[in-house]
Parts: C-alpha cells; sequence; structure tokens
C-alpha cells in the first residue's frame, strides 16, 4: 500500500515500559518519592522529554479520596453534576454523567475496584492540579524536563470497550493543533487536533495493564509533546456547554424533546382557547 510517499521510512522510536515497586498507596502517601525510588530501581531513571503515565487509582488514594460506601450509587450520585443518558439491565442501572471533574463517563468515575470491600474510590478532586504537583516534584528531583499524565478507565460512545484516556495533565502539550497545516498532497488541514494526551495515556495502559500491580509507566520518544510550562490541563480536551453536540441520551433526548412539545403545545391551546373565550364574551356583550 502507497504511503504518499513514504516509501522506505520507518517511524519506530516510541517506548513505553511500566514498573512495579510502588507499595500499596494510602492517604498522605508521597507519591513523588514513591514514584520516583521505583523507577531508578527499575533502571528507568527519567530522561528530558519522558512521560510519566499515573493511574488515577493511585493518586486518589494518596489524597485520601477512598470513602465507605455500603451504597455505590449513593457515592456516584454525590459526584454527579449532570445526567447524560441511564440504561437499565439484569445487574442495576448504568449512569452515564458529568461529575464534579467536569468530565463525562459511567458512574462518574466512582470506582470499587482495587479498594478494600466496603470502600469506593473517587476521582482526584483535581487531576490537573495532582498532575502538576507530581509533575514539579519529580522535575526538582531529577532535573529533566518531564511531563504527567493522570489517567482513568472511560467507555466511548459508538466504540465497544474502554480505554485509558488522560483526566490530568502537567507539561505534555495534550492538543497538536495541526489545523493550517497541509497533508502529503498539499491540502490544508481544517480540523484536525491530535489528542496527544490520549494517545500516551493508553499508550501507557497498555503496559500498565488492570491487575498487574504496576501503576505507572514511563513514555519515552515523544519529546516534542513534553513542554516547559505545567499550565497544560488536561481538561482543555473535554467538551461540554454549547460545544457539546451529543448533550443527552436518545431516550432521554426523546422524552425531553416530548416534554418541550406537549407544553409548547398546551400553552398555544390555552392561548386559543383564551382568545376564543374572549371573543365569545365580546359577541355576547355585542
Amino acid at each position: 500500500m502507497s504511503g504518499g510517499g513514504a516509501e522506505g521510512r520507518a517511524a519506530w522510536g516510541l517506548r513505553v515500559a511500566a514498573f512495579g515497586g510502588i507499595p500499596e498507596i494510602s492517604a498522605g502517601d508521597d507519591l513523588v518519592a514513591l514514584i520516583g525510588d521505583a523507577a531508578v530501581a527499575a533502571g528507568l531513571e527519567p530522561r528530558d522529554g519522558d512521560v510519566f503515565v499515573v493511574t488515577s487509582k493511585i493518586v486518589s488514594k494518596a489524597e485520601g479520596r477512598v470513602v465507605a460506601a455500603s451504597d455505590r450509587e449513593d457515592a456516584i450520585t454525590a459526584e454527579t453534576v449532570r445526567v447524560v443518558a441511564t440504561r437499565a439491565h439484569p445487574g442495576g442501572v448504568t449512569r452515564i454523567v458529568e461529575n464534579r471533574q467536569g468530565i463525562v463517563q459511567a458512574a462518574a468515575g466512582v470506582d470499587a475496584s482495587n479498594t478494600p470491600e466496603g470502600t469506593v474510590l473517587l476521582l482526584p478532586v483535581d487531576p490537573d492540579a495532582s498532575a502538576t504537583r507530581l509533575a514539579r516534584g519529580l522535575r526538582e528531583r531529577f532535573g529533566v524536563l518531564l511531563g504527567v499524565i493522570v489517567s482513568d478507565t472511560l467507555g466511548r460512545p459508538w466504540r465497544q470497550g474502554q480505554i485509558d484516556q488522560a483526566i490530568g495533565a502537567a507539561g505534555v502539550a495534550v492538543l497538536d493543533d495541526l489545523r493550517g497545516s497541509r497533508d502529503s498532497f498539499g491540502q490544508q488541514l481544517v480540523v484536525t487536533q491530535a489528542a496527544i494526551a490520549d494517545e500516551l495515556a493508553s499508550a501507557g495502559d497498555l503496559v500498565k495493564g488492570k491487575a498487574s500491580g504496576m501503576p505507572v509507566a514511563v513514555v519515552r520518544g515523544l519529546a516534542h509533546a513534553v513542554v516547559e510550562s505545567l499550565d497544560t490541563p488536561a481538561r482543555a480536551l473535554t467538551r461540554t456547554g454549547p460545544g457539546d453536540m451529543f448533550r443527552l441520551g436518545t431516550d432521554e433526548a426523546l422524552a425531553e424533546g416530548r416534554a418541550a412539545g406537549y407544553a409548547e403545545g398546551y400553552e398555544a391551546g390555552l392561548a386559543a382557547g383564551l382568545a376564543a373565550g374572549r371573543a365569545a364574551a365580546r359577541g355576547e356583550r355585542g
């Protein structure tokens, strides 16, 4: 298959490695020290341009976001800002919601896995701030320019399965804006923006896994995405508000439309009835 003139060129160079050696995390633990020590022990001392992909679970635990919850549904409700869609199934009800962090996902990010029975994990209060603290601490410890992604598992509309995406970022250009550049045929790109932070999160998840005991990965070879500024929030990737073309699930949108139509029809009928009544009254007086 033709590659648009790219025959004979190779793009190898990206390396992703996960590492263990990080103990079970408790509230107040120093993640910078634990991650840094484990990276060195694994022979992965950071270099300029590295990106650490850190699962949100250990960030939540270190920040004390483990809460007792006899009913996970209550915890989901407490973390929900807006319900997008609900679907009943034999085991209960799945809720897709916008949570306090502005992320649209199932169950508001409340997780009952990898936590003691009777407790649930909430997402970090501010994942971007969490990523900033980690990036700043790791940069100071190792004296290199690196970035941090805090990742969480999310589903995707119209696609089966889940992938890890960036919910927090610092020191990483989360979007590679290609608008205005030209493709290999000279045509101008109008809408293309590569979600680098999400791609890094997914790359890290491929080697971290969900039950491997390796909650951190290092991505090496994408140095152009690592920037000096730590003000590179993953929240910039979230599309809510006026830009959200899919604000509701199908059933919810239909129900909202029916309710609005009924209200509009009722008001129109009421106005017509009142007008007819006033006309009839005028006729009687005449």
